[in-house]
């Protein structure tokens, strides 16, 4: 059997690099309000497409606020909305810890559904992400997974052949749809699984 070569590694951001928990919202904004985050979160979920349009930068920052205030029924100002709603990270440390090393031999690209307020109010300035090539962020490139123009995209800079891309993600659909477009994929689903799946594939 013909080992597969690989040049560019790919790695999701929200629940592989950092873990993100919307409870630490919900408990600051009940702070100023008994019940309200979970209101919040209720409203939020059901539509969700305003969330999706924001990612995708189909919609302006203070348009996606005013509704995100309108759901807490502005018992908290902008500022402090963008802060608490972003206080929501921590680091997966082990997975970080790969990094390093990966870089050594391969390309790094992150590509993450994200948004302009959690950039700058929560991951902007962690020191992991220089260790990328590039970051690939939806709201940036105006597409989101799985949609295949955002794996294109990275292919574009990248260089490299589709079947050389290998992409790291939690969401199984998410990585499903970069191996339709011939990358090979890992679903995230815990550190020593990850690390089991490119020891496997002599990645690591």
């Amino acid at each position: 059997m013909i080992k597969r070569k690989f040049s560019v590694v790919v790695f999701d951001l929200g629940q592989v690099l950092v873990r993100f928990d919307y409870k630490y919202f919900v408990e600051k904004v009940n702070k100023h309000k008994a019940g309200i985050g979970e209101q919040f979160l209720e409203l939020y979920k059901n539509n969700y497409h305003i969330h999706r349009d924001f990612e995708k930068g189909k919609i302006s920052e203070k348009d996606f606020i005013a509704s995100m205030l309108n759901y807490l029924d502005h018992a908290i100002d902008e500022e402090t909305f963008c802060r608490y709603w972003s206080d929501i990270f921590s680091f997966n440390d082990n997975v970080i810890a790969l990094l390093p090393e990966l870089k050594k031999h391969y390309k790094l690209y992150l590509v993450s559904n994200t948004n302009s307020i959690h950039k700058r109010y929560g991951y902007q300035d962690y020191e992991f992400l220089k260790l990328f090539d590039q970051l690939f962020l939806s709201h940036e490139v105006k597409f989101v997974k799985p949609e295949e123009e955002i794996y294109r995209i990275v292919e574009n800079a990248s260089g490299f052949p589709s079947k050389e891309h290998i992409f790291i993600d939690d969401i199984l659909e998410y990585v499903d749809a970069a191996k339709s477009i011939g990358w090979d994929g890992i679903q995230f689903v815990g550190y020593d699984d990850l690390v089991n799946n490119l020891m496997i594939r002599n990645i690591l």
